[in-house]
């Protein structure tokens, strides 16, 4: 069979193609070396004098030719515009590579790298919100990944984009990776190119991993990815395959690009292929002497290239390198304010029948199906759709915005914060105890530097650039039942009291829930916290319930009560019946149920002098709140009983399975036995 015939026009277009790549690789080559001089130079001007240099110098040609090799489209002058491809350092030990090319594009003035790792300065040891351009928060904890996962999830939608991140082979070895792994494939997330910076080496040990590695291609190409896998010491291999992804057909499949280099490649000492180092000035001067003559070797060597090319060529090459030169001069400076509110026809919401019980997972659904109508909701099951309700309410009206990750709760979680960073008012669900708190506070330092930039008189972003992400827990208390010791949802609320910025509910009654279902729609209500019950319970609000967070209510009153029962979720309706019980015996009780931490509630209680119980089926989360109170404002918490899960000597436990009778009862919290506590508290 004969060869294919290739016309002279095809041969001399595809030379002119070859010749302008070259020169394109040695552009990159001299933007190479000006990103390392920055690194160095911002090293050199650190507070610490430190740098992650192993990372920052191995990640800096995957960096170099995403940015500078026309494959990633970002809106220097406004990174929040829609449409734009995104970018997340999951290996955030290289932040110092990725602030030197963002502070060379113009998202901030280069004067930013000094002083960098400084308590003022908005450049720190890993990247965050706080610094221009920077969508969340990341270290080198294989969360990256799965954000990225959610950018490119809200790429398929419109406007659509890509989404690029760099991780690490040391990152590799946490699980969350591979959460994202199988997920990316399994939604054909062909719009997500990771590039795995191999370096052969992580924190511990910089000259090799902690333990052998198996073939990253092998493995990336078994979940169902593309890969491609090239010498990360030069740029040609990583150019030519991000051209693969960005401009070629796509198959379905995500993309992984396995970068194979080494700790501190480019450094011209071996002194840098550690993970961090402190540089002695002497070494520092002679690191930047030295990358200051190899860059001006590859100036040399570009322009006696160049003057080798024919004309129209080079007109194509002086056009690209005009992109090189953004002069570094400052070009965000504030962002246009989002409107968060939720656009929804409030008489379509479902009509609460005081005479019935509901599921909170039939609320969700019922509400879900009105609010979903706006495209910005979203929600992410964490196999456990049926619980929340999430699921089955969002995809009645669009099911690509009803996600479910199977049994990956920090994917879920991460994923989340991705839809919410790009202004969603994204709903994430699982059981109460199955949320990662490794995730979580992650999340929350992103969603803190946030609202730093929008407090700061010089920040980058503006008003409802805040996450609006809802973490909806199910089975919390002793709701979970006979699940098993690991479900019991009664320490969840306490250790995440600990996370700053989290706002925490706990549910009583169907018409509150979906009160507080329409206050989130209000938008801009941050980190949210919703427990729910499982099993359905009365409804015990009227129809003109508003939630207010941070506000209790009297839901049963007396004038001049002997006791009250402060409470919240499943536990209001054992202290109402616990209130019948005590005005059999002539006690009078007032019944308060705290959804959030009421504070000015607590503190007027504690000046009562009336006798307080804290019936909670969990560890104490209003107990220790009026505890920290008093202690904060130097009161004293007054007359107060605590029942709750703690032990005997008030210290935290697990609690085993049982029907819910038996669990209020072995906990001394069934309405008799609270109104038992009650009588001899007053007797006392």
């Amino acid at each position: 069979m004969s060869s294919p015939v290739t016309s002279p026009a095809q041969t001399s277009a595809d030379h002119q193609s070859a010749a302008l790549r070259r020169g394109i690789l040695k552009l990159l080559d001299i933007k190479d070396s000006d990103i390392r001089i920055l690194t160095l130079e911002q090293c050199r001007d650190a507070a610490d004098k430190g740098l992650h240099a192993g990372g920052a110098f191995s990640a800096t040609i995957p960096l170099v030719a995403l940015f500078y090799g026309g494959f990633i489209d970002v809106n220097v002058a406004d990174p929040t515009a829609p449409g734009q491809d995104l970018f997340v350092l999951s290996k955030g030990h290289a932040v110092a590579a990725l602030a030197s090319i963002y502070a060379d594009l113009g998202y901030f003035d280069k004067s930013v790298l000094r002083n960098s790792r400084g308590f003022t300065s908005i450049l720190n040891g890993h990247p965050g919100p706080v610094l221009p351009g920077i969508q969340i928060a990341t270290g080198p904890m294989g969360q990256g990944l799965s954000v990225a996962q959610g950018f490119a999830l809200a790429g398929r939608m419109s406007p659509k984009f890509d989404s690029y991140a760099l991780t690490g082979d040391g990152e590799l070895q946490e699980g969350t990776i591979w959460e994202a792994v199988m997920f990316a494939a399994t939604k054909h997330l062909d719009n997500l190119c990771v590039m795995v910076d191999q370096n052969n080496g992580q924190l511990d040990i910089a000259s090799r991993m902690v333990f052998p590695m198996p073939c990253l291609e092998d493995v990336f190409t078994s979940f169902g990815w593309r890969v491609f896998s090239v010498d990360a010491t030069q740029y040609e291999g990583v150019y030519c395959a991000l051209d693969e992804f960005r401009y070629r057909l796509r198959n379905g499949k995500p993309t992984a690009i396995i970068c194979h280099g080494q700790k501190g490649f480019g450094a011209c000492s071996d002194f840098l292929n550690k993970h961090k180092v402190v540089v002695a000035d002497a070494l520092m001067a002679q690191e930047l002497d030295m990358q200051s003559q190899q860059r001006a070797a590859r100036v040399e060597d570009y322009e006696r290239y160049r003057e080798k090319l024919d004309w129209g060529t080079r007109e194509q090459l002086d056009a690209l390198a005009k992109k090189f030169e953004y002069g570094g001069i400052r070009r965000v400076s504030r962002v246009p304010s989002r409107s968060k509110a939720i656009c929804y026809e409030p008489g379509a919401l479902p009509k609460i029948d005081p005479k019935k019980e509901y599921a909170s997972s039939d609320v969700v659904t019922a509400a879900m199906k009105v609010f979903a109508r706006d495209t910005r909701v979203i929600s992410i099951d964490a196999d456990l759709g049926t619980t929340s309700g999430l699921e089955a309410g969002v995809a009645a009206v669009d099911q690509k915005r009803a996600l479910n990750v199977g049994v990956a709760e920090a994917n879920m979680m991460n994923i989340g914060e991705g839809f919410a960073a790009l202004g969603y008012n994204t709903w994430v669900s699982t059981f109460c105890p199955f949320f990662n708190w490794q995730a979580l506070r992650r999340i929350s330092v992103g969603h803190q530097e946030r609202l730093e930039a929008i407090a700061a008189r010089d920040g980058w972003l503006s008003a409802g650039h805040g996450l609006d992400l809802t973490f909806l827990a199910t089975g919390p208390d002793f709701e979970t039942r006979t699940n098993g010791a690991t479900h019991m949802g009664n320490d969840d609320i306490t250790l995440f009291d600990g996370s700053a910025h989290l706002r925490i509910i706990n549910v009583s009654c169907p018409r509150q829930l979906l009160s507080i279902m329409k206050w989130i729609m209000d938008g801009d209500r941050g980190l949210v916290y919703v427990r729910v019950m499982r099993a359905a319970s009365a409804v015990l609000y009227s129809e003109d319930y508003q939630f207010g967070f941070g506000r209790s209510w009297t839901l049963r009153s007396e004038a001049d009560p002997q006791a009250v029962i402060v409470t919240s979720g499943r536990g209001v309706h054992e202290a109402l019946s616990a209130a019948d019980e005590c005005a059999k015996r002539q006690i009078s009780v007032r019944v308060i149920d705290m959804p959030s931490v009421d504070e000015e509630t607590l503190a007027h209680l504690a000046a009562s002098g009336k006798l307080i119980v804290f019936a909670e089926q969990n560890n104490g989360f209003l107990w220790q709140n009026h505890a920290r109170l008093a202690a904060r404002r130097r009161y004293s918490p007054g007359n107060a009983i605590a029942i709750n899960a703690l032990d005997n000597d008030g210290k935290p436990q697990f609690i085993h399975s049982g029907l819910y009778e038996e669990l209020i009862d072995a906990f001394g919290l069934s309405p008799r036995q609270i109104a038992d506590t009650i009588t001899k508290g007053l007797q006392a």
